[in-house]
C-alpha cells in the first residue's frame, strides 16, 4: 500500500515538474513576498487603513492556487499560451520509441490543398528518419489512412507505433493555420498539442518545429532536424505537387510531375530535392513510357545536379542510381543505391530500385532478396511483394510463391480499400491472384485497370504478362504490341520476364523483342 502511495506521489510530482508548475509557484511566491514587503513599508506612511493590508494578504493567498492551476493547464511557448493537453508522462520501455505520421486533414475553404497537407506530413516524416534512435513508420504504411476518422489507438496498433502524429491544415491565400497533436497510442492521451497561426512563408519553420517537438517528446532530448532545404514557398508547393503526381506511377502523372518539378527549380535553382524528382521523371519515362534517347542524358544531368547541391542526400543518390539503371550502367547504379541506403537505411526506393537492377541483369535470386528487403522496410508496399511472387513463380519455387501471394493480396486489398483506382495495384495484383487459382477475379482486376487507363504502356505490358500466364496467347501478344506502340518496353526486363514464357518463340513476340532491343 505504501509503495503504491509513494509511486502515485512520485508520478504526481514528476507531472508537476513536466508542466513547469514548480517554477511558476516559486516565481509567484517571490513576487507575493515582494508585494507584501512593499505594502508593509508604504501603506502606513500613505495613511491607508489597516484593512487594506489585510485585503492584500487575502488576495495574495487566494491567488496562489489560481497560479498553480493555470501553470498546470497551460503551456507558455514560443507559439504563445496554449492549452497543455498532455495528461500523463510516458512510461519507461526497453523498446525504442516509434512514431507514425498521418496525412494532415485539409481544412481549407475549397478543399483543394490535399497535396499541400500530404506534403507537410511527408516532410515531417522524412525529417524524423534523420534520428537514428527513433523508429518511423513508412510513408506508404501510414498514408493509407488518409482521410480516415478511425480510432487513433487502433490505427497506431495496426502500424506498430507507440505514438501517432495527426493534424490539419487550413490555407487561405498567404495565411496558414496548422494544428498538430502527438498522441500516445497506449492510452490515447495527447503528449502535446499545438496550433500555428502564421503566414504561408513560415511553413518551413512550422514543419521543423513539429519534427523537433516529436523528437524531444519521444526521446527526452533535443535532436535538431530540418525538413527541407527549400526556402521559396512557391517552389515548395510545385515540388509537393510533383511528388503527389509521381507517386501515382502512371505515364500521364509522370508528365504532370515533370512540369511541377521544372516549375520548382525555375523558382529555386538550388532546390536539390526538386532536381532529384525532375531526374526521376525522365528515368521512369525511359523505363516505362517514352524511349526518347535524350531522356537518358536529361536524367543523368538532373540527378547529377541534385548530388552537386546536396551530396549527403539519400534521395539524390537513389535518383542517380535510377538514372544509371536506365542507362544499363548496373555497377554505377548499385554503387549509388548502396550509398543511398548507407545514408538512409529506411529509404524504400533505394531497395526497390536495387531489386530492379538485379532483375535487369538476370540475377533472379538477388532481385527476390532485394524485393524482400524492400517489403521489410515498408510492410504495406505491394509492389515489392507482387514482383517477388512473379520471380518465385518463374523460378519454380511454387510453395514460397503461393505463401507470398497470399500475403501480397492482403496488402493489395488494404491498398484498394482506400485507393480503388490504383491501376498498378490492380494489374500487378492480378498475377498473385493467378498464383492462388483465382483466375476470374484476376481477369476482373485486369479489365478494371484497362478501363481506368487504357493507353498506359505499364498497364498494357502487365496485361500481356497475365494473359500469357493464363494461356491466352493472342490476347497477350495484342497487349504486348500495344504496349510497345504506346510507350516503351525494357528489353532486359522482357528477356528475363518468366511471365512471358508462353509467348517466346512466337514470331510476333520475337518481332516486339527485336523492336525494343534496337
Amino acid at each position: 500500500m505504501k509503495k503504491r502511495v509513494f509511486a502515485a506521489l512520485s508520478g504526481f510530482s514528476a507531472e508537476l515538474v513536466r508542466r513547469n508548475v514548480y517554477p511558476v509557484v516559486v516565481a509567484y511566491a517571490f513576487a507575493a513576498w515582494i508585494l507584501l514587503q512593499i505594502g508593509e513599508v508604504t501603506f502606513g506612511p500613505l495613511g491607508l487603513p489597516d484593512w487594506v493590508m489585510t485585503v492584500l494578504v487575502i488576495v495574495v493567498i487566494a491567488g496562489f492556487p489560481i497560479a498553480a492551476i493555470l501553470a498546470w493547464m497551460f503551456d507558455f511557448s514560443s507559439s504563445g499560451i496554449v492549452r497543455d493537453t498532455r495528461t500523463r508522462p510516458r512510461e519507461e520501455s526497453s523498446t525504442p520509441p516509434s512514431v507514425a505520421v498521418l496525412p494532415f486533414a485539409d481544412m481549407s475553404p475549397d478543399k483543394d490543398q490535399g497535396y499541400f497537407c500530404e506534403g507537410i506530413a511527408e516532410e515531417i516524416l522524412n525529417a524524423l528518419t534523420q534520428i537514428d534512435t527513433l523508429r518511423v513508420v513508412s510513408r506508404l504504411s501510414s498514408f493509407r489512412y488518409a482521410g480516415t476518422s478511425g480510432d487513433i489507438q487502433a490505427i497506431g496498433k495496426q502500424l506498430g507505433a507507440k505514438a501517432i502524429l495527426e493534424g490539419s491544415v487550413r490555407k487561405a491565400n498567404d495565411q496558414l493555420r496548422v494544428t498538430a497533436q502527438l498522441i500516445n497510442v497506449e492510452d490515447g492521451f495527447h503528449l502535446w498539442s499545438k496550433v500555428f497561426d502564421r503566414e504561408l512563408k513560415d511553413v518551413f519553420a512550422i514543419q521543423d518545429e513539429i519534427a523537433n517537438c516529436i523528437g524531444e517528446s519521444l526521446l527526452d532530448k533535443l535532436v535538431p532536424v530540418t525538413t527541407t532545404a527549400c526556402r521559396d514557398v512557391t517552389a515548395y508547393e510545385f515540388y509537393l505537387r510533383g511528388r503527389q503526381f509521381l507517386n501515382r506511377f502512371r505515364r500521364v502523372d509522370i508528365e504532370h510531375a515533370r512540369k511541377m518539378f521544372h516549375q520548382a527549380i525555375q523558382r529555386d535553382p538550388d532546390f536539390a530535392a526538386a532536381w532529384a524528382g525532375y531526374a526521376d521523371t525522365y528515368s521512369l519515362d525511359i523505363m516505362y513510357a517514352n524511349p526518347d534517347p535524350s531522356y537518358l542524358d536529361l536524367a543523368s544531368e538532373a540527378s547529377g545536379k541534385s548530388l552537386e547541391l546536396d551530396p549527403d542526400s539519400a534521395e539524390a543518390h537513389a535518383s542517380a542510381g535510377l538514372a544509371h539503371l536506365v542507362r544499363e550502367e548496373f555497377d554505377d547504379a548499385e554503387r549509388e543505391l548502396s550509398k543511398a541506403i548507407e545514408l538512409n537505411p529506411s529509404l524504400y526506393d533505394a531497395y526497390y530500385y536495387f531489386a530492379r537492377t538485379r532483375f535487369h541483369q538476370g540475377d533472379m535470386e538477388g532481385a527476390a532478396a532485394w524485393f524482400a528487403r524492400a517489403a521489410e522496410i515498408n510492410p504495406e508496399d505491394y509492389q515489392s511483394r507482387l514482383l517477388r511472387v512473379q520471380i518465385l513463380r518463374g523460378e519454380g519455387r511454387l510453395e514460397e510463391a503461393t505463401t507470398e501471394a497470399r500475403e501480397a493480396i492482403e496488402t493489395v486489398e488494404r491498398r484498394l480499400e482506400w485507393h480503388p483506382d490504383d491501376v498498378r495495384a490492380l494489374h500487378l495484383g492480378a498475377g498473385s491472384l493467378l498464383m492462388l487459382g483465382q483466375d476470374e477475379r484476376a481477369d476482373r482486376w485486369l479489365q478494371r485497370a484497362l478501363e481506368i487507363d487504357p493507353n498506359d504502356p505499364i498497364v498494357l505490358y502487365n496485361l500481356a504478362c497475365n494473359y500469357a500466364i493464363m494461356g491466352r496467347v493472342e490476347d497477350a501478344l495484342g497487349y504486348l504490341e500495344k504496349a510497345c506502340e504506346q510507350g516503351t518496353v525494357s528489353a532486359d526486363w522482357m528477356r528475363n520476364d518468366k511471365d512471358l514464357e508462353n509467348l517466346q518463340g512466337h514470331p510476333r513476340y520475337e518481332a516486339v523483342l527485336k523492336q525494343v532491343s534496337d
